[in-house]
């Protein structure tokens, strides 16, 4: 069930029953008999704390959609929408939540937050796998130094898209610069990487991912409806188009895609994605991307590579040409073959040698690959500071 709110009325709403909210969630059934208020005014009232400020300025039409998708009891669970309105530059907000009636109020979570896994552990309505998803967030190391996502472009390995759009904001210019936008190819949107998929609305689908992060596609056509799904990594979930259902705007049909990690939009630059490197540009909409050391900017072709494991790396030798390989950790072993700029390697271990300049700085550390050999950090994209897979 889809209820829409318009903002104006939360407010005494919300102070007509001395609602007190704590996280995000909500239900689309009468409030339990405990419960003054609906869960609906509960989920909006998160929401618009969250949004007010951005939309003040871009929303014509203020108001929310809260869609209960299931209920047990006291607990509920679904989406929550914030319309913006059909200008160039802004985007909805939106948020899966889970929520419970107790002593008197409702107790709301939206995903990625803190609480949220707690919550949904504890809930009648979610099942066992979206646990398992929810349960695997990331630790202080993955938040501040591991760009590893392990996850492909949102479109078929093997094939080339345009970058349309670099770096930018979820809604325009805003930092941080979150989403790229990806066109061409045989329009088909794909899943980057396994996880369960939710419809926030026509057009917009969201899969959260192991590690806290989750993937957001927006403007597609002929978008697949779910509600919790588990998908694989390259499962269908639309086509690239020019939906704007619930706001903003979009010249000629692609993908908006946008990173997000524990609840919120993350940069997408450093971050490893159908094995390239994004990068930011002086200003929103510029900037690129970089496989070994290959470089394309806007307008140009990104090929998906695939997913980088969290144990391989991706050769840059910081201006073509070749690598070579060492039977140790330093330029005085001798060379055992090299490895071409862009290929793929696995990472056995780690140890420190000889000190070496590459495109990131001047480091020790070397990697021994898993045929033996060893080769310089400096001239090997991880998406990490350190190493992959333990010291040697």
């Amino acid at each position: 069930m889809v209820h829409i709110r318009r903002w104006a009325g939360i407010a005494t709403a919300l102070l007509a029953t001395e609602l007190l909210v704590a996280g995000t969630a909500a239900h689309a059934a009468p409030a339990p008999a405990s419960v003054k208020a609906s869960v609906e005014d509960a989920v909006t009232a998160k929401l618009l704390g969250q949004v007010r400020s951005a939309t003040a300025e871009h929303t014509d039409a203020p108001e929310t959609r809260v869609t209960v998708t299931r209920r047990n009891g006291n607990w509920t669970f679904g989406t929550a929408v914030a319309v913006t309105s059909h200008e160039k530059d802004v985007h909805p907000t939106g948020a899966i939540f889970v929520a419970r009636a107790e002593a008197g109020t409702w107790q709301v979570r939206f995903d990625g937050e803190a609480g949220f896994s707690d919550l949904a552990a504890e809930s009648p309505v979610v099942n066992k796998q979206e646990k398992e998803v929810f349960a695997s967030t990331p630790s202080t190391m993955y938040a501040g130094g591991d760009y590893r996502t392990g996850m492909a472009l949102p479109f078929a390995v093997g094939q080339t898209w345009t970058m349309t759009s670099g770096p930018h904001g979820w809604g325009g210019y805003e930092a941080p610069y979150s989403s790229i936008d990806l066109a061409g190819g045989d329009q088909v949107v794909r899943a980057a990487r396994a996880g369960t998929a939710y419809t926030m609305c026509t057009g917009w689908i969201r899969v959260i991912h192991d590690r806290g992060y989750s993937t957001d596609y927006y403007h597609l056509w002929s978008s697949i409806s779910v509600n919790g799904a588990a998908v694989g990594q390259g499962a269908y979930l639309g086509s690239t188009g020019t939906d704007v259902t619930c706001g903003g705007a979009a010249y000629g049909r692609h993908v908006h895609f946008a990173l997000r990690q524990n609840s919120a939009y993350v940069g997408i630059a450093g971050h490893g994605i159908g094995k390239w490197e994004f990068v930011n540009g002086a200003a929103a909409y510029q900037g690129g991307a970089r496989h070994g050391s290959a470089w394309t900017g806007v307008g140009g072709g990104l090929y998906n590579h695939g997913a980088l494991g969290f144990n391989q790396a991706v050769v840059d030798a910081n201006g073509g040409g070749t690598l070579t390989k060492r039977s140790g950790p330093g330029t005085g072993h001798p060379g055992v073959g090299s490895v071409g700029d862009g290929a793929t390697v696995t990472v056995s271990c780690s140890a420190n040698g000889t000190s070496h300049t590459g495109r990131y700085g001047t480091t020790s550390l070397w990697n021994r690959l898993s045929d033996g050999a060893w080769v310089s950090d400096a001239y090997l994209w991880t998406g990490l500071n350190g190493p992959i897979n333990g010291w040697c």
